[in-house]
């Protein structure tokens, strides 16, 4: 079959490599179908170019992979609206985190004809045979298909178990060029930058987490190496992102892939997500000899209280030791925190301003976000059973119009109290971070005119 896969814009200068989409166009190369790749990231095409592309070529099916934000919402729409336009209109199928949790939504919403539920690659595959032969769809596993007015959801598909079966994201289809430019901590203008896999799924289970899979399936270590060297090899790559929810999900297996990143020489800066419970002196030592530049932490508050109805299964005193421990071996930490889970309050807003006032090392500009309760996430159908929340029409359609204001408020402060509190929490942080900035900067200044520093390079963002 001849496959179009859209990867959109979200208005970013560099984008992220598309890893997900890439994955899906391997495997569907492998099985022998021709894929085109249609990149209005790296474009900006105006939405209705896309129905004059397929207008001019003929495709037999479109797909789209979409997370659930308020602004990835709004652009599916406006895409899918670009795609059921065209005179030569393809079979439009739908992944993601986004449709996944509420495919029946999704389905009637954008009028597309196939929503691929979860993981996609074993589906899509088998998906694909079935509409070459001509067969039903209804024995395929994770998938949600409309005929008419009518959703079918059929049984879910279960997880891949062995993610080394995977063949590699296909980097030869995508201007790997354009995505390497991206900008990561403590990146420099001469560092290519691109995300890698080292598994799938998280052990732990926060409340405010949309992700449907259970446990974590981590890929075997050479084959990371191997993919990394490849990267290195043929696109200059040396600054690597890890994508996955959480790298450190043991201390074990982070130390075994540090060992290995020393032992095959990588020499390659890299960041992950990490866990602050296993934030630990010996291991991060190892970490930083690794080449490990940061590490992103979800603190997400700063009261134990709130922290165990959100299933995090950290305390404030991991999280604090965690994060000096990090600042002493010399990796930045990300610090990301949540305000309007349940139990949250103007007091432990403040705790949670203080702790990033107090150790914020200025490597990120951070800001504190309202707790978001999307579909699929317990927070979701906490929300529902309050009468907080309706459905997902109301979620999408009135409720998460912007990441950065309330769509569910599980506080006791009301929404004018709560988005105050937020501004002055946000304005201190804001101040904090270009204080520090323009010291940075005056600092430079004097040492240039002061001290004859031959290597200044200018006044200018990296």
């Amino acid at each position: 079959m001849k496959v179009l896969l859209v990867v959109y814009d979200n208005a970013s200068y560099i984008h992220t490599f598309p890893q997900g989409t890439a994955y899906i166009a391997a495997v569907l190369q492998k099985e022998g179908h021709q894929v085109s790749i249609y990149n209005q990231d790296v474009y900006h095409y105006p939405d209705e170019h896309l129905t004059g592309y397929l207008n001019e070529n003929k495709f037999d099916l479109v797909g789209l992979g979409i997370i659930a934000g308020y602004y990835q919402y709004r652009k599916l729409l406006a895409i899918s609206r670009a795609i059921n336009k065209s005179k030569n209109r393809p079979l439009y199928i739908l992944g993601g985190h986004g449709p996944s949790p509420e495919p029946e939504y999704f389905l009637k919403k954008t009028r597309a004809d196939i929503v691929v539920i979860g993981e996609g690659e074993e589906t899509i595959v088998e998906l694909l045979r079935a509409k070459v032969k001509g067969s039903s769809l209804k024995p395929v596993k994770g998938i949600a298909f409309r005929q008419g007015e009518k959703v079918t959801v059929n049984e879910r598909r279960l997880l891949i178990a062995d993610v080394d079966s995977l063949p590699y994201p296909a980097y030869d289809l995508f201007p790997i060029e354009y995505y390497r430019l991206i900008r990561e901590m403590h990146s420099t203008n001469s560092d290519f930058v691109m995300p890698v896999l080292s598994g799938r799924g998280c052990p732990f289970h926060c409340n405010f987490c949309y992700r449907m899979d259970e446990g974590f399936r981590p890929r075997k270590i050479e084959a990371i190496i191997d993919e990394i060297e490849l990267l290195k090899r043929k696109y200059l790559i040396n600054y690597i992102g890890f994508s996955d929810e959480l790298l450190m999900s043991s201390v074990q297996r982070t130390e075994d892939i540090c060992r290995a990143f020393i032992k095959a020489k990588l020499n390659i800066k890299w960041y992950c997500n990490g866990r602050l419970n296993y934030a630990k002196p010996g291991l991060l030592k190892l970490m930083k000899q690794a080449g490990c530049a940061f590490i992103n932490y979800g603190i997400e508050a700063v009261d134990d209280e709130v922290l165990k109805n959100m299933r995090k299964v950290l305390t404030v005193r991991q999280i604090t030791e965690g994060i000096e421990n990090t600042l002493k071996a010399k990796i930045s930490p990300g610090f990301n925190i949540i305000f309007g889970n349940i139990g949250d309050n103007k007091k432990t807003l403040k705790r949670g301003v203080e702790f990033l006032l107090k150790y914020d090392d200025a490597a990120q500009m951070r800001t504190i976000r309202p707790v978001t309760p999307y579909p699929g996430s317990p927070l979701y159908y906490y929300a529902i059973e309050k009468g907080l929340l309706r459905d997902c029409e109301d979620f999408y359609e009135n409720k998460h119009l912007n990441s950065d204001l309330l769509a569910v408020n599980f506080t006791d402060l009301s929404d004018e109290e709560f988005h105050c509190s937020l501004m002055r929490a946000n304005m201190r942080l804001l101040k904090n971070y270009f204080r520090k900035k323009l010291l940075s900067v005056t600092w430079q200044c004097e040492d240039l005119y002061l001290n004859r520093n031959i290597n200044f390079r200018g006044f200018r963002k990296v």
